[in-house]
């Protein structure tokens, strides 16, 4: 699902592992045109975020695979999702474990439940913006709970990678309607 691109690459610089692999210099990016998830990847470039779902059973997973793990039918189609969820779960990475992530540190990394999408989670930085990108929220400006709305950062030309803004005026409500 991910790949580095061989320019991207370079010797290693510390002792990772046996210290002869190589070092990830950048952001690694997604192979888009990988034919398990590139309906996903191309929805993402539109704007759009997608759930697989088995045609034969009806079972939803995230992320995308090339066999239903409930009914192990290969016939899989695709469902949009809401452009909302909540916040079920989420880290701040410390250090970043790659170079390439040290200037966006502290980030934060959430787990997302989907509208409508209950047995799914989407792993996705939280973010202030697509403007503002990774790393633009503080680990104190979110808890646990908190209502979250998508948006995409684009990496590259053909990917858009989906992130999730906290929806301060979903989340005012309903701490409000709370007794």
């Amino acid at each position: 699902m991910w790949s580095v691109p061989k320019n991207q690459r370079s010797a290693s610089t510390g002792s990772c592992c046996t210290g002869h692999e190589p070092m990830i210099e950048s952001i690694p990016l997604p192979i888009v045109d990988d034919p398990v998830d590139r309906a996903f990847w191309q929805a993402c470039d539109e704007g759009r975020l997608l759930v697989q779902t088995c045609t034969q059973c009806g079972h939803r997973q995230h992320p995308p695979r090339a066999m239903c793990p409930a009914c192990r039918s290969m016939e899989l189609g695709w469902q949009e999702c809401a452009p909302t969820g909540q916040l079920w779960s989420y880290v701040v990475p410390h250090p970043p474990l790659l170079p390439a992530f040290a200037p966006l540190a502290p980030y934060i990394v959430g787990l997302i439940i989907p509208d409508g999408f209950p047995g799914i989670r989407m792993v996705g930085a939280i973010v202030a913006s697509a403007e503002e990108g990774i790393g633009s929220v503080a680990p104190a400006e979110i808890a646990i709970g908190d209502r979250m709305r998508l948006t995409f950062v684009r990496l590259a030309e053909d990917v858009a990678l989906p992130c999730w803004v906290p929806d301060a005026a979903c989340a005012l409500s309903e701490r409000e309607e709370k007794p």
